[in-house]
């Protein structure tokens, strides 16, 4: 026995070897022209030794894009390689990760990996798929933090965030298993607003003069009227407190936007706050004087306001990148760089002052673009520089692929190993062009919008007002004029059309395919949270999802529920006038906790035909999605997948005819494996295929009658799937 242990043990070290170990350092709206490696207008004034370091010794991506430029969902698409609506993480207002879908780390752990995350984490579920956690809460403070850890304790650290992150980065893999190959993710809140620098810091630049960006002063003519109602501007909506650093009350609130305050100085010890205002009150009492004189006005506050902005910023960076170096420094120490890759990321790009804004959301080159940086010694050859596009639903199926593991045919990126072990080289097949989404959520008040991205051009789609932004990246790379509405341009539009249409087709977006909720309305989210507290009540056998018509089992078809499905642990997930952009978001949210049923019925899709008339195949690629979601998370249940019913009185009606499209195209989707089909649409006609009103009155909603003819049309197959 002990010669099996032993032999398990040795076997377990040289797998190890074989398979790299994977260090993800990631940090917070990094902008790339705050990365000299990059080669940016800072590069001087602000290098990056460290990260520039991995650069050197490996590879730096020059066209690497996020699909959704905002913190949240930029994780989650990492996390699963998937877009936002596939995920489910669309936004920061109202998405909770739903952690019990497949993800990279958990595919890496089942195949024998160590895996940790350290840091930011900002997706309000707790994480799962790794050995090790201790997250920020939210948005992380920079002084003083707070972490959750495992068994829902909290801790505080008395330092600075990103030295405390790196602390514990570096003292997790110190006590790891070390027969085992790791994948650690030490992830930084900086350089994330407020921009508050480490005390070690606080005169960095203070004797400099930050090149201003070209575009600092921006009208935004010439592009869409929706750059104008953003709230994200350094000479509007900078605050006092918050931004600025500046104590008290807001002196000059026509210039100074006012109601937040400085939350970090708040945290901070009374020796902290001592060695904060040494260096901080000085340089404002300095500016409020200015002010009040006349000398500081108009655009020079405007300019003073970036001055202040920039040099916080580039701070946070320089402890960033001294961090950077430390987890260098260990693998380098430790015999682990040659066994061992290194990723530097960012959620997103960053506008430091370009366009005269903070921040990111648009699909402007600044916030669209991600550092991606990469050392893998003895494949990479160092030094390497590639303009392959990227996004970061490819960082999933990379590591998987690294590691040895089948990438899950659901994951919508692609492996970047190719390009890897070419040094950079661009794969015949490769992609033509990347395709983002943003939803506009409340922040910063930047309007919802989409688009596709190749080589050299940029096409942008605003729904709000209808409106399409055209770029030519090489004659206008800092975005200044639309030429959407150029004769000289309309083959480019067209061309660009059809690739908006197309990478929209291929990642099936769509509006039945968007999860969406209906919190404004009073019932609906009643509803969800009674539903979200049934389920996590478990025990349930059997599970109906869908709309009015399965919800009408508690109204006109109790009775049949009475005599079929209430001793039967049986939960009812139906919402009146639900589509299937609606159960996509309701699974994600709460209703499948706990949930593990031995068979599911589905039936949804009515509600798209009958509100908007979607054409059969959105309808279809919403259900589509509902089955693939069902498959992950509960991959040991059965699906009943129903026909949906006709909803038209007449075998001719216009209604009737989309659902039958619809059905022609779900039927085949299911398999007989997992998910089965049962097409009940002759049912409830009569023989000249008309639906009664005895039936369906209103050829929707059955009537007592209608539930009795659904029941017995169901049950056998019921019956079979549950034995």
């Amino acid at each position: 026995m002990r010669v099996f242990l032993l032999l398990g043990a040795l076997c377990s070290i040289v797998f190890a070897k074989e398979r790299p170990n994977i260090v993800f350092i990631f940090s917070d709206d990094h902008a790339l022209n705050a990365i000299s490696a990059y080669r940016g207008p800072l590069k001087e004034v602000a290098p990056t030794p460290n990260l520039d370091r991995i650069s050197n010794e490996g590879m730096i991506f020059t066209r690497s894009y996020c699909t959704n430029s905002i913190c949240g969902p930029s994780r989650a698409a990492i996390l699963t390689g998937k877009h936002s609506h596939i995920n489910g993480f669309l936004d920061n207002n109202s998405s909770r990760f739903d952690g019990s879908q497949t993800t990279f780390p958990k595919l890496l752990r089942e195949s024998g990996y160590q895996t940790a995350i350290i840091g930011k984490w900002h997706l309000v579920s707790e994480p799962e798929g790794f050995d090790f956690w201790e997250i920020l809460p939210g948005q992380g403070s920079y002084y003083n933090p707070d972490f959750l850890q495992q068994g829902g304790k909290k801790k505080r650290y008395e330092g600075y965030c990103t030295d405390l992150i790196t602390d514990r980065a570096i003292e997790w893999l110190d006590s790891r298993d070390k027969n085992k190959p790791f994948m650690l993710m030490c992830q930084h809140k900086a350089p994330h607003r407020n921009w508050s620098p480490a005390p070690r810091h606080y005169d960095l630049f203070e004797d400099e003069e930050i090149p201003e960006p070209e575009t600092l002063f921006d009208d935004y003519s010439g592009r869409s009227e929706t750059l104008k109602k953003q709230a994200m501007s350094i000479a509007k909506d900078m605050y006092w407190g918050h931004d600025m650093k500046l104590h008290g009350e807001n002196l000059f609130p026509e210039d100074f936007a006012s109601g937040i305050k400085n939350g970090e100085y708040g945290r901070m010890t009374a020796e902290q706050k001592k060695a904060w205002d040494a260096a901080y009150e000085p340089r404002n009492q300095e500016m409020i004087e200015k002010v009040r004189s006349g000398e500081l006005k108009g655009d020079e506050i405007t300019r003073w306001k970036y001055q202040r902005y920039i040099k916080d910023y580039l701070r946070c960076i320089r402890a960033v990148d001294e961090n950077v170096g430390r987890v260098l420094d260990y693998l380098d120490e430790n015999g682990l760089k040659d066994n061992t890759i290194v990723i530097y990321s960012s959620d997103q790009g960053f506008y430091l002052g370009e366009h005269g804004w903070y921040d990111k959301r648009w699909m402007f080159e600044e916030s669209l673009s991600m550092p991606f940086l990469i050392r893998w010694p003895g494949v990479i050859e160092p030094g390497s520089r590639t303009g392959t596009m990227i996004q970061n639903i490819d960082y999933a199926p990379t590591f998987l692929e690294i590691a040895g593991v089948e990438i899950p045919e659901t994951v919508q990126g692609r492996s970047l190993l190719p390009v890897l072990n070419s040094s950079g080289g661009k794969p015949d097949d490769w992609r033509e062009g990347i395709y983002y989404y943003y939803s506009g959520e409340r922040t910063h008040q930047v309007a919802a919008h989409d688009g596709v991205r190749d080589e050299r051009y940029k096409l942008m789609y605003f729904p709000g007002d209808d409106e399409w932004n055209l770029f030519d990246l090489e004659k206008d790379p800092q975005e200044m004029r639309s030429v959407h509405d150029d004769p000289e341009y309309a083959p480019v539009l067209a061309k660009m059309k059809a690739l908006y249409d197309n990478l929209r087709s291929q990642y099936r977006m769509g509006v039945a395919t968007v999860p969406a909720h209906r919190n404004g309305e009073g019932w609906w989210q009643q509803r969800h949270a009674s539903k979200v507290k049934e389920a996590k009540k478990g025990g349930y056998e059997l599970v109906f999802i869908g709309d009015s018509i399965t919800q009408g089992f508690e109204g006109v078809g109790k009775v049949a529920w009475d005599e079929f499905y209430k001793d039967r642990k049986a939960l009812n997930l139906g919402y009146s006038g639900d589509r299937t952009e609606h159960v996509l978001w309701r699974l994600m949210n709460g209703e499948l906790e706990n949930v593990d049923p031995k068979l599911f019925v589905l039936m949804i899709g009515t509600n798209n035909t009958g509100h908007r008339q979607d054409p059969p195949e959105e309808t279809a690629m919403g259900i589509q999605l509902i089955l693939e979601l069902l498959q992950d998370r509960k991959p040991d249940a059965e699906i009943l997948l129903l026909s949906v019913f006709p909803r038209d009185p007449k075998p001719d009606g216009k209604l009737r005819k989309i659902n039958e499209g619809i059905n022609e195209l779900i039927q085949p989707m299911a398999d007989g494996k997992q998910v089965h089909w049962l097409d009940l649409s002759e049912v409830f006609l009569d023989d000249d295929g008309v639906l009664p009103e005895t039936v369906m009155p209103d050829s929707l909603h059955p009537k007592a009658l209608g539930y009795d003819m659904w029941v017995e049309g169901m049950e056998p197959k019921i019956k079979d799937l549950l034995e």
